[in-house]
């Protein structure tokens, strides 16, 4: 399963990252992700790309404006671009991207799990399951429109995903770890990285443990006594702190889909999330029933709660300094094969040593 570790509010910025950045954004990546790997394995890599501050960190080592929303996208891109052919070497793999090479996820996990002998289904139910919960149970006014999923060769993965909001111009990103948690449902992130932007439906808040449970059985109730139990409701009067309104029960669209989640029978709240057809519309909706029919609210608790090292892409807050960058990339690419081969020798002297004790001991 999966912990999702936090939330990334950021402003939208248009604009193209130019080629000369992107092909030393490529090769920096590759250095820093080489150093991590040779040093604390490809685990950590997962580690650190959940976590908020680490990854717009990077972002601005890289080249971008820390209040950048081209950052979540062009890191990701340039992350994924630079395990291009190391991928064996690093023990570590990327799928997916923005817009149509979200879509792509599905088939790019399956290649690489192929080529790596694993059964690609669980990381794509992993992959999938993320994006429905950031979509439909989190319910707070981004769209997703970006999902890079990454796993090393032992199953391990994070996501990084990030939602648009057109209407203030800003973007929301979201991480997720498959460690610790082991729900998707309940509680899955563990560090929140944004101002509270106001209520939302929060259907994975702890506080909306009886909502899920109820709206499960809502969704289990044969749809005619569903119905009736609409139909035998009072005025709806609901209080200004969330943002679920009568209007979100459309009766024919509800009996449709009650008909379909009664067939299907789900046996816990995450089978309701993940079944196809069941989106935000039909989770509010069950939500409010649930509200209305037990008494029991839903949680609408944001769980939203940087450095510059070569300058910004936008020449904020001083034009992006080539040399220093490529300096940079220099340094950290020569210490890296310096400790590949410190640790080659090292290799080579303990088979030494292994030789001349048996040597010794014959």
């Amino acid at each position: 399963m999966g912990i999702r570790t936090g939330l990334v509010q950021l402003p939208l910025h248009a604009g193209k990252t130019p080629g000369w950045l992107f092909r030393r954004m490529v090769r920096l990546a590759r250095a820093v992700l080489g150093h991590i790997v040779a040093e604390y394995g490809p685990q950590e890599v997962l580690r650190r790309l959940s976590d908020p501050f680490w990854f717009q960190a990077l972002g601005c080592v890289l080249g971008f404006d820390w209040h950048s929303s081209g950052l979540t996208t062009t890191t990701t891109g340039a992350i994924k671009e630079a395990l291009k052919g190391v991928e064996r070497d690093l023990g570590l793999r990327a799928c997916g991207g923005k817009g149509a090479a979200s879509r792509r996820t599905p088939q790019e996990i399956t290649l690489a799990s192929e080529a790596l002998g694993r059964d690609p289904r669980p990381l794509i139910y992993s992959s999938r399951m993320s994006a429905k919960v950031d979509s439909a149970a989190l319910q707070d006014g981004y769209q997703l429109y970006h999902h890079t999923f990454f796993f090393t060769d032992q199953g391990a993965w994070a996501v990084v995903q990030q939602g648009m909001r057109p209407s203030d111009g800003t973007a929301r990103r979201y991480h997720w770890l498959s460690e610790q948690l082991p729900s998707f449902v309940n509680e899955p992130h563990a560090a929140v990285c944004c101002d509270e932007v106001g209520p939302v439906l929060n259907l994975v808040a702890q506080e909306s443990e009886p909502v899920r449970q109820h709206s499960l059985e809502l969704a289990t109730t044969p749809d005619r006594e569903a119905a009736n139990l609409v139909n035998r409701l009072p005025t709806l009067v609901l209080p200004e702190r969330h943002i679920l309104l009568p209007s979100d029960i459309h009766p024919q669209y509800l009996r449709k889909i009650l008909l379909k989640t009664y067939e299907a029978q789900p046996q816990n709240f995450e089978e309701l999330l993940g079944m196809a057809g069941v989106g935000p519309k039909t989770l509010r909706a069950l939500a409010l029933l649930s509200e209305l029919i037990y008494g029991t609210p839903v949680s609408t608790r944001d769980p939203a709660r940087f450095s510059f090292a070569h300058g910004g892409k936008d020449r904020t807050p001083y034009p992006l300094d080539r040399e220093t960058y490529d300096r940079s990339i220099e340094v950290l690419s020569a210490a890296l094969d310096r400790a590949r081969l410190e640790r080659s020798e090292k290799v080579e002297a303990l088979k030494r040593l292994a030789g001349f004790r048996t040597r010794v001991g014959s």
